[in-house]
């Protein structure tokens, strides 16, 4: 098996076959439990816990009698952060989800850097930041709306880039080798002031999941911070991590 991840084994396996079974057509049926196993390296019980997530998320579906086939979830516009695998942005997500995503730049620009993100980033008060805010939406449907911030003297494409297409994660990793190794999220709920509630296309005063997140290279240094502030309608917030000390 290729494209192993960190985690439970079963977690390296439906990641896998996740990515597996995206570029499969529609009603594909799955290969057999034994030849799956034999593949996987692992066991029965390992296999049907990694097939039972994805029969959960809609990847693949049963049917009695006649296998696992391939099946495409419907899209339920989820906002999913799964940190054990890999730090990936919304845009990646929600596009191997099969997804269409749209992305409005609201504001993009190099400005001081304020308290609250100073001590996410590690700042002194006399430094920059590049402040970017997008507005994200699926299939036609506004879902969140974005805040990042990258120190400007280490990022300072960041400030001409342009991101109405493609995943800020992924930038950084192309164009500076960005070591975007683990990060730290808080998850509270806020509510949607006027001009917010216009754009996500809610009542003012609506209330609003508020995704906190600041990434950090494999040394601890954060490297990014941002908030997501997204319509609970339309988003689900899903976190994968591993149990130790057990």
């Amino acid at each position: 098996m290729t494209s192993a991840v960190a985690g439970p084994k079963y977690l390296s396996v439906r990641e896998h076959l996740r990515r597996r079974v995206s570029a499969l057509p529609e009603h594909t049926l799955l290969p057999p439990e034994p030849v799956l196993c034999a593949e996987y390296g692992v066991s029965r019980i390992t296999l049907r816990r990694a097939v039972d997530g994805l029969v959960a998320d809609g990847h693949l579906v049963r049917e009695q009698g006649r296998g696992t086939f391939v099946t495409r979830p419907a899209i339920r516009h989820e906002y999913r952060e799964s940190f054990v695998h890999r730090i990936a942005g919304f845009n990646s997500v929600m596009t191997e989800q099969g997804a269409q995503v749209g992305t409005s730049v609201l504001t993009q620009r190099v400005v001081p850097v304020q308290p609250p993100v100073a001590a996410e980033l590690g700042l002194e008060p006399a430094d920059d930041v590049v402040e970017l805010v997008r507005l994200r939406s699926v299939d036609g449907t506004p879902n969140h709306v974005a805040h990042s911030f990258l120190p400007a003297a280490t990022y300072p494409g960041a400030a001409e880039e342009d991101f109405t297409h493609g995943s800020l994660y992924d930038y950084l990793r192309r164009e500076y080798s960005a070591d975007l190794a683990h990060a730290r999220i808080v998850v509270d709920v806020g509510t949607a002031a006027p001009e917010e509630a216009d754009l996500l296309g809610v009542v003012a005063g609506s209330p609003l999941l508020v995704v906190r997140t600041t990434v950090h290279d494999s040394d601890g240094r954060p490297q990014v911070h941002s908030f997501s502030r997204l319509r609970p309608d339309v988003s689900q917030v899903e976190f994968e991590v591993s149990v130790g000390g057990r």
